[in-house]
C-alpha cells in the first residue's frame, strides 16, 4: 500500500477507536435502545431521500441490518449502558470474527480448517480471560451483552457476504433504514415513554452537548467517513492487506478510554485481549474481505 493509504488506514482506526468514547458520552444523556433508534434515524432519513437502493436481495438487506445494524447495537449500547467499559467493549467486539468463522462453517458450510480452529480457539479463551476478569468486578451481564452485539455482527458479516453488494458503500448506508422502527419499539416497551421524554426535554441544556457530540460523531466520523474510506481501500488493496488494520480498533479504543475517561485496565484484561487478537490474526490468516464496523 502507498504511504497514503496506510495513513488512510490509520485514520479509520483512530475514528472507528474514538467511536466508543462517543457512544460513552451519549450514554450519558439517552437511553441505550432510544439512542440505538436515534442514531440510525438520523442516517436513515437522508438515506431514504437521496441514496439508491443497493440491488440485493430484500433478505439479504434485511438479514444485515437485523444483524449488524439492530443485534449488534442492541447488545453493545446496553452493555455499556450497564457498566462495561467503553475501551474494553472496543475489544470484546471482536468476538465477531471467531462467530463469523464458526457461523460461515455451521451456515454456509464454509471450510473451517485446523488453522482457522486453533484460532478461534484462542480468541474464546481470550474472551473467557477477559469475561472472567469482568465478571468477578461487575457481573456477567454486560460483558455477555456485548458478546451478543459481536454476534449480531457475525450475523451481518454473512448477510453482507450474501448480498455480494456491488457498491458496499451504499449496502452500509441502506443497513440504516432498517433499525429505527424495531429499536424504538423495544425502548418504548422497556425503556418507557416518560424516561424516552425526559432525555429528550433535557438534551438541548449544555451538559447534554457532549451526548449530542457522540451521536454526531458516530455517524459521520464512525459510519460516513470511516466506513466510506474503509470501502475506498477494500475496493483497491487485497482483503488481506486492508482487514489485519481493523485489529488496531482495540488498541485505540482502550488507549482513548484510558485517557480520556479514566478506565485502566486490569492485567486479566490485557492478557485476554492479547489472545483475543492473536486467535483472530491467526484465524485470518488468510483474511476473509469482512463488511466494515461502524
Amino acid at each position: 500500500m502507498p504511504i497514503r493509504h496506510v495513513l488512510l488506514a490509520l485514520i479509520v482506526i483512530v475514528l472507528w477507536g474514538a467511536n466508543f468514547i462517543a457512544i460513552h458520552f451519549s450514554l450519558e444523556q439517552f437511553p441505550p435502545l432510544f439512542l440505538v433508534a436515534l442514531r440510525f434515524l438520523i442516517m436513515a432519513v437522508p438515506v431514504l431521500l437521496f441514496v439508491p437502493r443497493p440491488q440485493v436481495k430484500w433478505r439479504w438487506l434485511l438479514g444485515y441490518g437485523l444483524g449488524f445494524g439492530t443485534l449488534q447495537f442492541f447488545g453493545l449500547y446496553l452493555g455499556m449502558a450497564a457498566g462495561f467499559p467503553a475501551g474494553l467493549a472496543s475489544l470484546v467486539l471482536q468476538s465477531s470474527a471467531p462467530f463469523t468463522v464458526l457461523l460461515g462453517a455451521l451456515l454456509l458450510g464454509e471450510r473451517l480448517g485446523r488453522r482457522r480452529a486453533s484460532g478461534v480457539g484462542l480468541a474464546v479463551l481470550g474472551l473467557a480471560v477477559v469475561g472472567l476478569t469482568r465478571g468477578g468486578a461487575d457481573g456477567w451481564i454486560p460483558f455477555l451483552l456485548v458478546v451478543l452485539g459481536g454476534f449480531g455482527w457475525a450475523l451481518g458479516n454473512l448477510a453482507s457476504r450474501q448480498a455480494q453488494a456491488a457498491q458496499p458503500l451504499r449496502l452500509v448506508l441502506w443497513m440504516s433504514v432498517i433499525p429505527p422502527l424495531p429499536m424504538l419499539a423495544l425502548s418504548l416497551a422497556v425503556e418507557g415513554p416518560e424516561a424516552i421524554a425526559e432525555a429528550v426535554s433535557t438534551s438541548l441544556t449544555p451538559t447534554a452537548a457532549p451526548a449530542w457530540w457522540g451521536l454526531a460523531f458516530t455517524i459521520v466520523g464512525g459510519t460516513i467517513i470511516g466506513s466510506g474510506i474503509w470501502v475506498w481501500l477494500m475496493g483497491r488493496h487485497p482483503a488481506g492487506t486492508v482487514a489485519p488494520f481493523s485489529m488496531l480498533v482495540p488498541v485505540v479504543g482502550i488507549a482513548l478510554a484510558w485517557i480520556v475517561l479514566g478506565q485502566t485496565p486490569a492485567v486479566g484484561e490485557i492478557l485476554g485481549g492479547v489472545l483475543v487478537l492473536a486467535g483472530v490474526l491467526w484465524a485470518n490468516g488468510r483474511p476473509l474481505r469482512l463488511p466494515p464496523p461502524r
